[in-house]
Formats: structure tokens, C-alpha cells, sequence
């Protein structure tokens, strides 16, 4: 399984008048974690879309559970991996750890399910789900990553 850490450091446009991290930006860091993921598969966003024809990989769900908070100034590590792909679907999970005396303690676990898409065939206006390229599968299970820079 290919698993990604990706540091993050808290800034004051995060957080909220309480001084603690609002939660919906934490939805931003895990989408740009999910992106690194990709990254360290070997591709680029823009890449990734442009080699298999694809529009994105929009998130259709996604829950989080919160343990410690976070607050300005703050450095957090987000680890991403997928934890399960379907026909085109696939879950991403994600863990922020947050350095408490030295020690790496959980403060939220989010999960998200994406979609693969691309443009409707009979409108191209609407977009349609598509399966996922093997090759991204096999990449982001951690399969022949490491000649591809990841």
C-alpha cells in the first residue's frame, strides 16, 4: 500500500475566532494530501487527467472524526492511502498527527470516497463515471511506484 505523509502547518487564515482550526479547512488540506497521493504515484494532477482522458476525481462522501485540535502556528502531518478501489470508485483515508511532546498523536481521521469521471458520451456537458486505469490502481496500492519518482 503506498502511503503518503504530507506536512502541513497551521496559519492564521485557518482558524476560526476560538484560534482552533475551522473544520471545513481541513477538508482543503485533505484534498490537497489526496493530490500529493497522486503525486507520489508518479503524476500531477493535471497529468493524471490529461494521460487517461479523465475531467476529475470529484469526492462524493466524506466524514471526518476530530480528537485534538489545532491551532495557529501548529505543524501537523497528514498520512493518505487508499483503502479500497471499486469498479470506479475508490476510499481514501486520511490521518492528521500532530507532535505532542515529541510524540506523534492522532488529531482527526477523515475518510473520502472519490469518483474517476469523464465526459458523458451522448453529452458532453454531463459528466459520466468511468472505470479506474489498472495502472493507476496498481501505482497507488504501492505497485511499481518507485520507478516513477513516487
Amino acid at each position: 500500500m503506498l502511503v503518503n505523509r504530507f506536512p502541513v502547518r497551521i496559519e492564521w487564515a485557518d482558524c476560526d475566532p476560538a484560534g482552533i482550526v475551522f473544520y471545513p479547512r481541513y477538508f482543503e488540506m485533505f484534498d490537497s494530501a489526496t493530490n500529493r497521493l497522486f503525486e507520489a504515484a508518479g503524476w500531477k494532477k493535471r497529468d493524471l487527467l490529461s494521460q487517461f482522458d479523465a475531467l476529475g476525481i470529484p469526492m462524493v462522501d466524506t466524514r471526518a472524526r476530530f480528537t485534538l485540535p489545532s491551532s495557529f502556528g501548529d505543524d501537523i502531518v497528514i498520512e493518505s492511502h487508499i483503502a479500497a478501489f471499486r469498479n470506479s470508485s475508490f476510499d481514501v483515508e486520511h490521518r492528521a498527527l500532530k507532535s505532542i511532546d515529541g510524540e506523534e498523536r492522532l488529531a482527526i481521521e477523515a475518510w473520502e470516497t472519490r469518483v474517476w469521471v469523464g465526459r458523458h458520451p451522448d453529452d458532453p456537458k454531463r459528466l459520466k463515471s468511468r472505470p479506474i486505469p489498472q495502472l493507476v490502481v496498481e501505482r497507488l496500492s504501492g505497485r511499481g511506484v518507485a520507478a516513477h519518482g513516487g
